[in-house]
C-alpha cells in the first residue's frame, strides 16, 4: 500500500481503494471517517475542512495501520478496540462477539418494559454489554454475567470497571446439567448462539473469519437448544428476554407458551424482523 503524500485526502483515497473489494464506496467512506474520528478526533466536517493538511509521521501511522487490518477483513470494531453501546464505551477484541445494534434494542425494550428486577442474570454475556447496560439502568439490582469463555469474562470484567458497574462475572456452561441460576433471579436475559450452522456461508466474511463461532452458531437440527435450556431454568414469577433468529423467533415464542410461560411476545427489531422474545413464568 502506497500513498502519494501525507495529506489527509490521500489517506482517504487509500481507504477507498484498499477496501473496494470488501465494501461499497459509501461503506469504505464511513469506515475511514470512523477511524479518523477515533484516531485523530476529526468528524466528517473536520475531514473536509482539513483534507489538504499534511499528517506527521506519527499521525500517519495512527490512521495507516488500521487500513491494513481492515483490508485483511478484520471487523472495524476490533481495529478500533471499542464500540459504543447504550451510552457505554466498551472494549472489544478478537475472541469476543461484537455487540450489535439489535442487542442494544433488546436492552432498551427491557428498560422500557416497566419491570423492576432485583436479581438479573445475563447468560452468554460476551463483552458484558447487556449486563453492564442493565446494571446502569437498574442500579439497585444484583447483576450476574455468565459465559463459558474465560477470555470473554476477562474482557467483560474490564468493561465493568471501565464503566463503573458492579457486576458478578461467572464462568459456566449453561448446557451442563448441574448448571443453576442464582437463587432469587427474577430477570434472565440472553443473546445466545442462534444462527443455524447452514447459514454460515451467507454471513459477511469479516464475521465468519474473525468472530467466535461458539457465540454465533447453533446446529440446524436443534435451533432452540439454548433458548429452551435457559427458559427451563427460570423460576415461577421470573421473566425471560431473548434475542433470536428472525425465522425461528415465532417458534421460540410458541415454545415458551408450551413450557408454561404467560404474557409471551415476539417483537420486531427496527428492520421489521422478528427478533426479541419475552415471557413470564
Amino acid at each position: 500500500m502506497r500513498i502519494a503524500d501525507n495529506r489527509i485526502a490521500s489517506v482517504l483515497g487509500l481507504y477507498r481503494s484498499e477496501l473496494a473489494s470488501r465494501y461499497s464506496e459509501s461503506e469504505a467512506r464511513a469506515i475511514a471517517r470512523a477511524v479518523f474520528h477515533d484516531r485523530m478526533g476529526l468528524d466528517a466536517a473536520g475531514l473536509e475542512l482539513h483534507k489538504d493538511d499534511v499528517l506527521s509521521e506519527s499521525e500517519l501511522l495512527r490512521v495507516y495501520d488500521p487500513v491494513r487490518r481492515l483490508a485483511a477483513g478484520e471487523p472495524l470494531q476490533y481495529v478500533l478496540g471499542t464500540v459504543h453501546f447504550h451510552g457505554l464505551t466498551l472494549e472489544v477484541a478478537p475472541g469476543v462477539l461484537v455487540p450489535r445494534p439489535e442487542t442494544e434494542e433488546l436492552v432498551e425494550l427491557i428498560v422500557r418494559s416497566g419491570i423492576a428486577p432485583r436479581r438479573i442474570v445475563d447468560i452468554g454475556t460476551g463483552s458484558g454489554c447487556i449486563a453492564i447496560a442493565l446494571k446502569q439502568a437498574f442500579p439497585q439490582a444484583e447483576v450476574t454475567g455468565i459465559d463459558v469463555s474465560a477470555e470473554a469474562l476477562a474482557l467483560a470484567e474490564r468493561n465493568g470497571v471501565r464503566n463503573g458497574a458492579t457486576v458478578r462475572w461467572v464462568r459456566a456452561n449453561v448446557l451442563e446439567p448441574a448448571f443453576t441460576l442464582p437463587d432469587g433471579t427474577d430477570l434472565v436475559v440472553s443473546n445466545p448462539p442462534y444462527v443455524p450452522r447452514s447459514e454460515q456461508a451467507t454471513l459477511a466474511a469479516q464475521v465468519v473469519d474473525h468472530e467466535p463461532h461458539i457465540a454465533l452458531f447453533v446446529e440446524d437440527d436443534d435451533p432452540h437448544l439454548f433458548h429452551r435450556r435457559i427458559a427451563s431454568l427460570v423460576a415461577p414469577g421470573g421473566t425471560v428476554w431473548f434475542e433470536g433468529h428472525h425465522v425461528h423467533a415465532p417458534a421460540t415464542g410458541a415454545m415458551l407458551r408450551g413450557m408454561g410461560f404467560s404474557k409471551v411476545d415476539v417483537l420486531p427489531d427496527l428492520s421489521g424482523n422478528h427478533r426479541f422474545i419475552h415471557g413470564l413464568r
